[in-house]
Formats: C-alpha cells, sequence, structure tokens
C-alpha cells in the first residue's frame, strides 16, 4: 500500500504534537494491522526528549501490541518481560479528533486496569501507525505501532 505521507518511526519522532496531530488528520485508517508492533511512546517534546522517553517506556513499561490473527481483538506487551496483557477490542469507527474513519483500540469492556483507555490509529507508512490515546475523551499521548521491518 502506497502513502501521500509515508513517514517513517524515525521521523515521527522529532514531530511537535501539533505536526503528529496535523498528520493524524490526514492519514488513512488503512488495513487492521495482524501480529505484532513494536511500540514508541510520542511525547511531542523535543527530538532529544522524545527519544529519551520512548526507550524509557520501552523498557519499563510498554513494548507494543499484538493483533490477533482475526483482527478484532489485540493484548499489549508490559512490563520489561513483554508480558501479553490489557485486552482490548479492535473495530473501526470515527475518530474523536476529526469524525474521520480510524481504527479503534477499545478497552471499554475488556480491561479492569484500563477501561477509560481508547487508542485510535492510522497509517503513516507501511507498516507504520500512528496512535493517540484518549483518557476519557481528553487525548493524552501520542504513540508509534511499527509492523516488519521498519526500525524505530
Amino acid at each position: 500500500m502506497s502513502h501521500a505521507t509515508d513517514i517513517g518511526a524515525d521521523r515521527l519522532l522529532g514531530m511537535s504534537r501539533p505536526e503528529l496531530d496535523r498528520l493524524f488528520r490526514v492519514s488513512p485508517p488503512g488495513e487492521i494491522p495482524q501480529g505484532k508492533g513494536l511500540g514508541t511512546v510520542l511525547l511531542g517534546l523535543s527530538p532529544k526528549t522524545n527519544a529519551v522517553a520512548a526507550v524509557l517506556a520501552r523498557r519499563l513499561t510498554w513494548q507494543g501490541k499484538v493483533f490477533e490473527p482475526d483482527g478484532r481483538e489485540l493484548r499489549n506487551l508490559v512490563t520489561p518481560f513483554g508480558i501479553r496483557a490489557v485486552r482490548a477490542r479492535v473495530y473501526r469507527d470515527s475518530s474523536w479528533s476529526d469524525d474521520g474513519a480510524c481504527i479503534v483500540l477499545d478497552y471499554t469492556h475488556t480491561s479492569f486496569v484500563a477501561h477509560w483507555i481508547r487508542d485510535e490509529i492510522r497509517s503513516v507508512g507501511q507498516g507504520v501507525y500512528l496512535g493517540n490515546v484518549y483518557w476519557g475523551r481528553r487525548k493524552v499521548l501520542d504513540f508509534i505501532l511499527t509492523f516488519g521491518d521498519e526500525p524505530t
């Protein structure tokens, strides 16, 4: 699949939060991913701060997400050991950011610890998804999911 944007994960680490928001708004939802996506937290601050935060988050708390082959559920890879936990339903719906199509990762009915969390992802490049994290209806964080050979 070719993208008008086709941005790699390394470039996303250098973007500000407004730049990430604009990119999310113009990106298509893409196909629902399958398999393991390497996760990278994006703070939308300086490139150096983003890189340090991404490494710390990956080593200590969150390594990514594993999508089931049927595309209807996922589990997060958490703790330094990459334990598969914190399940979410996966489906297409309208984004809370702009009402456009996105892929929703919904924890409402699947997780006691994250029932107030909703993630939305859109494809920004080959095997690269940009995500928004909502706590209730408030956007609190951005992240990247990278599938395949794309380095982070």
